[in-house]
């Protein structure tokens, strides 16, 4: 069985899981996904792991590009991926609209689960909005990170505590069950980041890896686009 190799943010692993079935029909691939932090999978390609195609940040795709790791003339935008909070099904939903309602919903919360604030693109974002608040030395005993966002939001719908909240991109919060997204981040605090597929320039089969991108941008998959969080 041909396979292509892809190294994704989790930010898109809903719709590469959802299209799976799909490719295979049209193009008879299957596809090896590995998903994580951006910077961890920027790492991965950089140290010779497999890769066909690459969906980062459109910025990290640019930097790729330039030092000869993504073909150039490939790129191709996803689109937008706004970053969250999220609670536990069933958990009261507190009021996060501005930044002062953030900052008490935060204080009140017993743990706040988000990803890698070093690797992952949410996760500095948040650590950043921790600061501008002035929380994150004050609530440094509460903060639980994880390489990921999914991996964030499955502790946080697995975990038997309640007063929890969670941070991290809207297509992650969406993508596990047993957690809800609540609100973007308030409007100063809103991170917008968009997401772009490209092909790597040691791709073992780059119409394949062509394909698998054709079809993740396609008019036949902008309503999955959008189920799963992309604007």
């Amino acid at each position: 069985m041909n396979t292509t190799h892809l190294l994704s943010g989790g930010a898109a692993q809903a719709l590469v899981t959802r299209l799976q079935d799909r490719f295979k029909a049209l193009h008879g691939h299957t596809i090896d996904a590995t998903f994580g932090a951006v910077g961890m999978m920027k790492d991965k390609l950089t140290g010779g792991a497999p890769c066909d195609v690459l969906i980062l940040t459109d910025s990290l795709i640019r930097q790729l590009t330039d030092s000869g790791h993504v073909a150039a003339g490939t790129a191709r935008a996803l689109g937008v991926v706004k970053t969250g909070i999220a609670v536990k099904t069933g958990q009261p939903r507190p009021a996060v609209s501005t930044p002062e309602e953030l900052k008490a919903a935060l204080q009140a919360a017993q743990g706040i689960y988000f990803p890698d604030p070093v690797k992952a693109t949410a996760g500095i974002h948040f650590m950043n909005v921790l600061k501008q608040l002035g929380l994150d030395q004050t609530l440094a005993d509460r903060l639980r990170t994880f390489p990921n966002g999914a991996a964030a939001m499955t502790a946080l719908a697995q975990s038997s505590e309640t007063g929890l909240i969670g941070c991290t991109q809207d297509t992650e919060i969406l993508y596990i069950e047993g957690v809800d997204l609540i609100a973007d981040l308030p409007k100063a605090f809103e991170l917008a980041t968009v997401y772009t597929a490209a092909v790597c320039t040691r791709a073992k089969s780059p119409e394949a890896a062509a394909q698998l991108i054709d079809l993740l941008g396609s008019a036949e998959a902008a309503a999955l686009r959008a189920e799963c969080g992309f604007e």
